[in-house]
């Protein structure tokens, strides 16, 4: 369920454009007015926009933005106005650059999102990039962590509720048997589970793991494993058993100790923000007894802190 907000008529997008125009018109920027447009706009909407401001203005808004806001509440609009596709495109390849490298992103975008949405996406890296997604992660991760991402954004899983019983025993039983029962670990198999299984399938295997064996499965995961190669196994256990309870994990990570992790908590919000984010807020809330947007609240500031609320919305 997504927590965007949008008004109840549909808004006329080249109106739209012609405020925005003002709202960056002048001396300084009305941030706010920027905000109370496109932070109520869903994606389809804002890409009319996008067409309408370059039609009439002869300009990118995209461009536009970045010159009209700054620090981090242009690094939220500017990933915000793009398309689903786009942005998580843009943010694998900014993870997978050696001048920005964040391999804990590139495994968070990666792990977390559907077959269907990493196919698109593969298709807009390349079309936006020109050079293949998978290229990039060659180039940049290695090991065990690099062999899963590639299985992972490779293998088109199922994306149904249906499960079988007989292979979901047959998995738990072969990780038992690659992990806990044996000196060392066979890795080979955890990729080819944690890969080839649908989100369904994997959270059936983890509920007999745990019935069969009396341990959670993700906790064998953490002492079989270790470093970026645990971190996506856990990425892709989690979003299979439940993906709301992931990401309330996650922004509350990026919040939590000494200054604010703000590259995370731009990346999880804006692209929740039309997908799950209520279900987020409500696990947040279950788990840490404080609405999410409260502790937003108190970790941001200025346009970014409002532009952030808008999107996250009411308890």
């Amino acid at each position: 369920m997504a927590s965007l907000t949008v008004p109840p008529g549909p808004p006329n997008p080249r109106q739209d454009a012609i405020e925005l125009h003002k709202a960056f018109k002048g001396f300084g920027c009305d941030s706010t007015a920027v905000t109370n447009i496109l932070g109520h706009r869903d994606s389809m909407q804002r890409g009319y926009i996008q067409h309408e401001y370059k039609t009439m203005y002869s300009e990118e808004l995209s461009r536009r933005i970045s010159s009209e806001l700054s620090g981090n509440h242009k690094k939220a609009m500017s990933l915000w106005i793009l398309d689903p596709a786009g942005r998580d495109a843009t943010v694998l390849r900014e993870a997978l650059s050696a001048d920005s490298l964040d391999l804990r992103a590139a495994t968070d975008i990666i792990c977390s999102r559907t077959p269907s949405q990493l196919q698109i996406m593969k298709q807009t890296y390349y079309a936006k990039f020109g050079t293949y997604v998978e290229h990039d992660i060659s180039q940049q991760t290695t090991g065990d962590h690099q062999k899963i991402l590639l299985a992972y954004i490779g293998i088109p899983r199922y994306e149904g509720p249906e499960v079988d019983p007989t292979i979901v025993t047959h998995d738990a039983k072969d990780l038992y048997k690659a992990g806990e029962k044996k000196l060392g670990t066979d890795e080979k198999t955890f990729i080819r589970i944690f890969t080839e299984r649908s989100w369904a399938h994997m959270a059936a295997v983890a509920s007999a793991y745990h019935h069969m064996y009396d341990r959670s499965l993700e906790k064998v995961v953490k002492s079989e494993t270790s470093g970026n190669f645990e971190v996506a196994l856990l990425t892709i256990l989690r979003c299979a058993e439940n993906p709301a309870k992931y990401f309330a994990k996650v922004l509350r990570k990026s919040m939590k100790g000494l200054g604010t992790d703000d590259k995370t908590l731009i990346r999880v919000v804006v692209t929740r923000t039309e997908i799950d984010m209520q279900y987020i807020k409500a696990e947040y809330y279950k788990k840490y007894k404080k609405p999410l947007g409260d502790a937003i609240h108190s970790e941001t500031s200025g346009g970014y802190r409002t532009f952030l609320l808008s999107l996250v919305g009411g308890h």
